[in-house]
C-alpha cells in the first residue's frame, strides 16, 4: 500500500515554504519560492502550480496552510491577511478551491507555531501552554484544556497589543516596547545611531556586560517582557510558556527573564515553566500538519 503524505505551506511576506510530511511529522521533501503578491491571481496560481507539481510525485491526502493575519479557520476568510495585502478581505480557501480538489485546512501562522510545539515540540506532553514569539513584533498562541484557543473572532494570541506600562508615556503596547525590534530601537536612540544602521539583538546583550546605560535599557526591556508573561500566567495558569523568535535561542535569556519575573511579588504564586520553543523555521509547516491530522480525525 502506498504511503500517504500531507503537503504543508508556510506563507510569509518574502518566501513561501512548503514541505511534504508524513503523519509522524517527518519531512520527505521541502523547499521554498519567492512570494509573489502583485495580485491575488498570481499568488493563488503559484500555490496551485506547486500543488500540481507535488501531487504528480506524491500521494497527498490533505493540504495544510499556515497563513498570517486574522483567519477564520472554519470558512477560510481573511479579515486581515498580514503581509499578503492583496488577500485582505478575501476567502483564501474559496480561491484555492477554484483550482484544487484536495481537502485544504488553514490556520494563523502563530497558532501553527503553537500546534507544532504540541505535535512534536516542547509541549507535546502539555494540555495547557502558551507560545510567545518575540521578534519584529510579539505574537503567539494559546493551547488550553487540550485545544487551541482561536477566540470569538479568531484574534486570540495577539499578545503584542497588551498594555504593560500603565500608559505612563501614552499608548504603547508590547509590540512597541517589548519586541526585539523595540529593544534595538531603544539602543539606537541611547547611542545616537541612525535608525537605518544595522544592529542585532546580540550586540545589545554583549554591550550590556560593560556599559551601564545599555544594561539599564536591557533590564527595562526584560521588565516589559516579564510583565506580559506574568499577565498571561495569571490569566490562563498554563503549565508552560514557550518563547519563540530568533532571540529565544539565547541561553542567558531565561536566567535574565526569571530574574525579572522574580521581581514581581506574585510570580511565586502563579509561576510556570519558561522554555524555548523547539521548532523555528519549520514550525509553520509542522503546525499545518497538526491541523491536517486534526481535521482527518474529526
Amino acid at each position: 500500500m502506498t504511503e500517504s503524505y500531507y503537503l504543508c505551506f508556510d506563507i510569509g511576506g518574502t518566501n513561501v515554504k512548503y514541505g511534504v510530511l508524513n503523519a509522524l511529522g517527518s519531512f520527505v521533501t521541502q523547499g521554498h519560492y519567492s512570494t509573489n503578491k502583485s495580485s491575488k491571481k498570481t499568488f493563488i496560481q503559484d500555490i496551485t502550480n506547486k500543488v500540481n507539481e507535488i501531487t504528480s510525485t506524491y500521494a497527498i491526502k490533505r493540504i495544510g496552510i499556515s497563513f498570517p493575519g486574522f483567519i477564520n479557520v472554519d470558512t477560510g476568510y481573511a479579515e486581515f491577511a498580514g503581509a499578503i495585502d492583496v488577500l485582505h478581505g478575501e476567502n483564501i480557501l474559496a480561491l484555492l478551491y477554484e483550482n484544487i480538489t484536495l481537502p485544504i485546512v488553514i490556520e494563523n501562522d502563530a497558532n501553527c507555531a503553537t500546534l507544532a510545539e504540541k505535535l512534536t515540540g516542547n509541549a507535546k506532553d502539555c494540555d495547557d501552554f502558551i507560545c510567545m514569539t518575540i521578534g519584529t513584533g510579539i505574537g503567539g498562541g494559546i493551547f488550553i484544556n487540550g485545544k487551541l484557543v482561536n477566540g470569538h473572532t479568531f484574534k486570540a494570541g495577539e499578545f503584542g497589543l497588551m498594555i504593560i506600562d500603565g500608559m505612563v508615556n501614552g499608548y504603547k503596547n508590547m509590540h512597541e516596547i517589548a519586541s526585539t525590534s523595540a529593544l534595538i530601537h531603544t539602543y539606537k536612540e541611547a547611542k545616537g545611531l541612525n535608525e537605518s544602521e544595522k544592529v542585532e539583538g546580540d550586540q545589545v546583550f554583549r554591550e550590556a556586560l560593560e556599559d551601564r546605560q545599555v544594561k539599564r535599557l536591557l533590564d527595562q526591556w526584560f521588565s516589559y517582557v516579564s510583565f506580559g508573561i506574568f499577565n498571561l500566567a495569571a490569566t490562563l495558569n498554563p503549565e508552560k510558556i514557550l518563547i519563540g523568535g530568533g532571540i529565544s535561542v539565547r541561553e542567558d535569556l531565561y536566567e535574565m527573564l526569571e530574574e525579572a519575573l522574580l521581581a514581581i511579588p506574585s510570580w511565586q504564586d502563579i509561576r510556570c515553566t519558561i522554555e524555548p520553543c523547539k521548532h523555528h523555521n519549520e514550525a509553520g509547516m509542522i503546525g499545518a500538519l497538526y491541523k491536517c491530522i486534526e481535521e482527518e480525525n474529526q
